[in-house]
């Protein structure tokens, strides 16, 4: 076994620290003026918030879920990342649920207008899973790139210190391995952990950035062992072979458009209870309302963007009506915007594979169950439209 050390330590490379290590990064970071932000259990979910130290961990939890369902379940050992996602994702931390973008307040016979006093602060956010690295990079495409960025998501971006850790298990909606977005986190991180629980509890560290180096020099580590780095990657290769969930995203663009007469949208339609809890805990959904407030005294104004959801009827209210007046209308255009539309704006599929959308969807609505019946509806009038053309010619 390699001595610990505290000091310089190499911008990339691999390194141990037990659990006195990781609570060492806490105060680290704390040190460097980081809000410090991780899993914790509260109201009978794992969700993200502050977390002071490793007590605030869901340390020995784990969360059962599958479609319409999610408890959290004693495991037998005292892992501090046993568990997979939950309802909350890193975008309300960098894309907020409500935002002022102004305030107008009367002074005398004027109005003093100030603009949005948001004060980002440097956060650091522990334990983000590979497909929530994936998420936040959609999320850049979307805010940064392009002719238009939001200064308010860009000022957040740039504040934000990324300890990734890779998947021990897999819950029971991932399909992240479809959709080729974990279960390791191979970038966009500063440090990535392995959580290892035998012999000894301890965690492999990949250093992932020159901050990520930083950092690790005020805590105490040590090279990793040639075993010890065999043993984490083991532990995430198992975990890409537990995934019972799966997309088949070959022409999934192509089907999503030639599919939009197709029955299997009535069928959901008959299910979808128009919620928005899809989006909600979706980590790449990124639609707004802005809605301006008036108070009652007349002396203030003020202009706040909300998130908004695409089920909603207010969403694609144009004068006259909702474009989008039934649930048929507003779930396809979720999920072809999801799956297919999202390739023409951004570059990428808007899914990251978290499965969140199947486990807290009220009703059980599953977006692989329902992509691969499109695929299967369209192989069947495909098929029909073959033996009609055939009898026709014969």
């Amino acid at each position: 076994m390699g001595s610990a050390t505290v000091g310089t330590v190499e911008q990339t490379g691999t390194v141990v620290i037990d659990v006195a290590g990781l609570a060492a990064l806490f105060v680290a970071l704390a040190r460097q003026g980081y809000r410090v932000i991780g899993p914790t259990v509260r109201d009978g979910a794992i969700v993200y918030d502050d977390v002071a130290s490793l007590q605030d961990l869901p340390a020995g939890w784990t969360d059962e879920q599958k479609a319409g369902t999610y408890r959290l379940k004693k495991r037998n050992d005292g892992a501090l990342f046993g568990y997979v996602v939950g309802p909350h994702s890193w975008k309300r931390f960098l894309h907020p649920p409500v935002l002022r973008l102004w305030k107008a307040t009367r002074e005398g016979s004027g109005l003093q207008v100030t603009g949005n006093d948001d004060q980002p602060q440097k956060m650091a956010f522990i334990g983000v899973r590979s497909c929530e690295l994936h998420a936040i990079g959609i999320q850049d495409r979307v805010f940064l790139e392009g002719e238009y960025v939001d200064p308010a998501y860009e000022a957040r971006r740039k504040q934000i210190f990324v300890v990734a850790v890779n998947c021990a298990q897999a819950g029971g909606t991932c399909f992240c391995a479809s959709m080729k977005t974990g279960p390791k986190a191979e970038s966009g991180y500063d440090l990535a952990l392995t959580e290892v629980l035998t012999p000894s509890h301890y965690f492999v560290v990949e250093i992932g950035s020159p901050l990520g180096a930083e950092i690790m020099g005020e805590v105490s580590c040590r090279e990793a062992e040639v075993e010890e780095i065999v043993e984490a990657e083991a532990i995430v290769a198992r975990t890409a072979g537990q995934m019972g969930w799966s997309l088949d995203t070959t022409g999934i663009k192509e089907l999503l458009y030639k599919s939009y007469e197709s029955p299997v949208w009535d069928q959901v339609a008959e299910r979808c209870l128009t919620c928005g809890n899809c989006t909600t805990v979706c980590p790449t959904c990124f639609c707004t309302s802005v809605e301006d407030i008036t108070y009652l005294s007349g002396q203030e104004a003020e202009r706040v963007r909300r998130w908004d959801s695409c089920f909603t009827m207010d969403f694609s209210y144009i004068h006259g009506g909702s474009i989008r007046a039934t649930p048929k209308s507003r779930y396809r255009q979720w999920m072809t915007h999801k799956l297919a539309t999202w390739y023409d704006q951004f570059g990428t599929s808007g899914c990251v594979g978290c499965g969140r959308c199947i486990t807290w969807c009220p009703v059980g609505i599953d977006i692989t169950e329902e992509a691969r019946s499109l695929r299967e509806s369209h192989a069947q009038m495909a098929t029909v439209e073959s033996e009609e053309k055939n009898a026709t010619d014969a």
